[in-house]
């Protein structure tokens, strides 16, 4: 027995369960709400924290466009509408993070709207190694009614995607694109399709070097493709100039040597007399 009362035994017990609960609490993660530091007044910045220091960050503005049933004006048959809605800034953070999987999760209106997002690495050909979405989930409450109007049957479905490979990084990289990226998810209410549409992202799920800082940026196919179409039309601009500028500068030292040279007459019967 020790001194206060405990065994051997025992008090081994308590020291491992005192560093398993310290453990617990080293390896805490929370999330925080960044939004306030947008520039635009669509675009959320979430942030999920491991030890306090960011290990998921995501930035974007995220549009939603939900069918759901409501009963015709006969009261008999059901007719689809669509609820169209966007992530607000105001909602709120929770995630978890590891080595090869992580996962964040966005809830707004007490829970009735949950977006979750997984992230996970890969090893590609030449062993390149990357980072994706790998599945999102959206539960949606169709009787809350700021978005559905007179619902029928209302209550919770979840919206899965289904096989997904998106946003496809090299690791240590962040996604960065402008354009719209849009993913189907299918419903349990009847299998509906809703769409859930992305813009203005940048997204990194692993190997964040710097807190509340973003690696370098990787451009999606989307924005390089545009980007390409931009500066095409200036390049060629240039070019046809520079064959312009050519093309006179050859034709201005032609006159030069051509004028230099003695003329002789074309006519060889001035020549008869001579």
């Amino acid at each position: 027995m020790g001194p206060l009362g405990f065994s051997t035994t025992e008090s081994a017990r308590l020291l491992l369960f005192g560093v398993l609960a310290l453990s617990v609490v080293l390896a805490e993660q929370e999330g925080e709400n960044l939004s306030g530091l947008s520039n635009n007044p669509d675009k959320a910045i979430f942030a999920v924290r491991e030890n306090g220091t960011t290990c998921l960050m995501v930035e974007f503005a995220v549009r939603f466009l939900v069918p759901y049933d409501v009963l015709a004006l006969n009261g008999i048959d059901l007719i689809t509408e669509q609820a169209a809605f966007t992530l607000p800034l105001g909602a709120e953070i929770e995630g978890k993070c590891a080595s090869t999987e992580s996962e964040i999760h966005i809830s707004w209106k007490n829970k009735a709207y949950i977006l979750r997002i997984y992230f996970s690495k890969e090893f590609r050909e030449k062993g390149t190694e990357v980072w994706k979405i790998s599945k999102v989930q959206f539960v949606y409450d169709t009787s809350e009614t700021s978005h559905f109007i007179n619902a029928y049957n209302p209550g919770k479905h979840t919206a899965s995607t289904h096989r997904l490979s998106a946003l496809v990084t090299p690791a240590g990289h962040s996604f960065v694109c402008t354009a719209q990226q849009t993913l189907t998810l299918i419903s349990s209410d009847h299998q509906k399709g809703i769409t859930m549409s992305m813009y203005d992202i940048q997204i990194q799920p692993f190997d964040i070097a710097s807190d509340f800082m973003f690696s370098e940026p990787y451009k999606c196919i989307t924005d390089q493709r545009e980007r390409l179409e931009e500066t095409l039309p200036l390049i060629l601009g240039f070019i046809l100039g520079l064959i312009i500028i050519i093309t006179l500068t050859v034709y201005h030292f032609h006159l030069k040597l051509t004028a230099t040279q003695p003329q002789f007459p074309r006519d060889t019967s001035m020549y008869k007399n001579m």
